[in-house]
């Protein structure tokens, strides 16, 4: 490498390459510090506070050594060299900066993570979360690394074919795994349940324990544990009761055929009356409905205005006690299967 080219450059071209260096790094030391001051200032909610979060955690990722190299660089600008210590010069700085942009990524990848868990407890996930930020961050150095690579003279076309093939190779071996793991991550993005939810999938039901990478664990109504693919369970059709706002419910009876008419008329506002009784039940309709095998059918409908399942059915109860209160007073039956039996003419008697 011939440095003469160095040695011709003059004192007052050394000057100026120090002071844009020197001009540089402190140029840039000043950017840090507003970003630092950013970050410690300001309101305390709303996007804000996520935005001075994020710029927190870049800064604190943000490393002297790469701004010494930027600033060297700027500063060679003013000096002739040899093209290959030009060359020298523009790695050494592209790689920084690659390298540079990678924390970068990491530290907003990683507070992102953070963020999802603080920000939304009733869906905690870390397993899905904790995937997501390992997946996101391993993309990311990967494609600096080839772009560092590239930057050094590398052919990097055959490498990147030969990961392709080797992507593929690798996805068709862990299709399943694969499977529940991108299932993961639609539950977090579509978010058709949360942990807490009852949900029922199929001929499963329980509360959501956990969502992990690959399944999601229920806990049934008789205690034990159910553990479902999470593909598995995104492949069926899912009942989520844990978002139920109302409750509707049809209430149906029957009554002998024997009840007199004026009877008959009036319990529909007696089925009314019982519903609207409670404090928590918006009452919708109730009909002579028609004519059963064995009774005079009546339909009502009326919707609870509360999703809970004990309320629901400390409701129904005292509906029901009422109804039965009230056609007792009004000397109401309720039907039960009957049948009868209706015999016409005369049995001959047999002859001798």
């Amino acid at each position: 490498m011939d440095l003469d080219t160095l040695r011709d450059n003059s004192g007052e071209d050394w000057i100026a390459a120090a002071l844009i260096a020197a001009g540089v790094f402190v140029g840039l030391l000043l950017l840090r510090w507003v970003l630092v001051r950013f970050t410690e200032r300001g309101p305390q909610t709303g996007a804000a506070t996520t935005l001075r979060g994020l710029a927190a955690a870049i800064e604190r990722r943000t490393h002297e050594a790469v701004l010494l190299i930027v600033a060297l660089a700027a500063g060679s600008t003013a000096l002739s060299a040899p093209e290959e210590v030009g060359r020298i010069v523009q790695v050494v700085t592209v790689i920084a900066l690659l390298v540079q942009a990678g924390l970068w990524g990491s530290a907003a990848i990683t507070f992102a993570a953070r963020w999802q868990r603080e920000h939304d407890p009733d869906f905690a996930a870390p397993g899905v979360t904790e995937a997501g930020r390992y997946l996101g961050t391993l993309a990311l150095w990967s494609l600096l690394l080839i772009l560092a690579l590239d930057n050094l003279g590398v052919q990097v076309t055959a490498l990147v074919a030969g990961l392709g093939i080797g992507g593929i190779a690798i996805a068709l071996a862990a299709q399943s795994i694969l499977g529940d793991l991108f299932a993961s991550l639609a539950i977090v993005l579509d978010r058709p349940f949360a942990v807490g939810d009852f949900i029922a999938a199929g001929d499963m039901s329980g509360s959501v324990e956990r969502i992990g990478v690959k399944t999601t664990h229920l806990r049934s109504l008789s205690g034990e544990q159910l553990v479902l693919g999470n593909s598995d369970l995104l492949n069926s059709r899912i009942r989520n009761y844990g978002r139920m706002e109302e409750r509707r419910v049809v209430l149906t009876l029957g009554v002998t055929y024997d009840t007199a008419l004026e009877q008959v008329e009036a319990i529909p506002g007696i089925i009314q009356e019982a519903v609207e009784q409670q404090e928590s039940t918006r009452f919708d309709r109730a009909h002579f409905q028609g004519f059963g095998e064995s009774a005079l059918e009546f339909e009502a409908v009326y919707h609870m205005t509360s999703a809970d399942y004990g309320l629901y059915m400390d409701t129904q109860q005292a509906i029901s006690l009422e109804l039965l209160r009230r056609f007792r007073e009004a000397g109401i039956e309720f039907a039960f299967p009957t049948r009868a039996v209706h015999v016409y003419g005369q049995l001959s008697p047999s002859a001798d």
